[in-house]
């Protein structure tokens, strides 16, 4: 049973990989044409899921809480550098008055990443729940937040295109923040 639910826990993460390496190329492109900020902030935040995947894989392919704790604490400072980005990328669109043109692509992308990661995230948390595992649990709230992103971009784009309120993404992204910051509290107060 607990080798069923490790090979979940690879291919929950190997699937998490492909899909940011994946999006990276595709937001790149969406950002480059609509000249979009916050399509290309997106873009910059599937690095740091990348890196909180590339953790769990190296934490479940070994043992022992030494290497949880290690684990956890990446992941907390993969929480934190979301955090910064979200609070200087949404700052300065704000700041700057910023006004993307409209994007098909980005639109249709993140609509699709916010499904794909909800559903990631609910399979981490099940699947770590089940091995009694911190480290994939966490990365879970990082897949959701990642999630949450999607969504709160493509509300963005949507009320760009629909509407021109160009600001509705930072201002979105202002409350992932608060998320983020109870996250990484949480971790390493949790590390004491």
């Amino acid at each position: 049973m607990r080798a069923g639910l490790l090979r979940r826990g690879f291919a929950l993460e190997y699937a998490t990989l492909g899909w940011n390496v994946v999006g990276i190329v595709v937001l790149a492109v969406a950002a480059l044409t609509a000249r979009s900020v916050a399509l290309a902030g997106f873009g910059l935040d599937s690095l740091i899921e990348i890196g909180a995947s590339t953790v769990v894989i190296w934490e479940l392919s070994g043992t022992g809480e030494r290497r949880q704790r290690r684990a956890l604490r990446l992941i907390g400072v993969g929480f934190a550098l979301l955090a910064v980005y979200l609070l200087v990328q949404s700052t300065w669109v704000l700041a700057s008055g910023f006004h993307p043109h409209h994007s098909t692509p980005g639109i249709v992308w993140t609509a699709i990443t916010a499904a794909v990661m909800f559903a990631l995230a609910a399979g981490k948390a099940r699947t770590g729940a089940a091995l009694s595992n911190p480290v994939l649990v966490t990365e879970g709230r990082v897949t959701l937040i990642d999630g949450l992103l999607a969504a709160a971009v493509l509300l963005g784009l949507l009320l760009n295109a629909a509407a021109g309120w160009w600001w509705a993404d930072p201002v979105a992204g202002y409350v992932l923040v608060y998320y983020a910051v109870r996250e990484v509290r949480g971790i390493f107060s949790a590390d004491h």
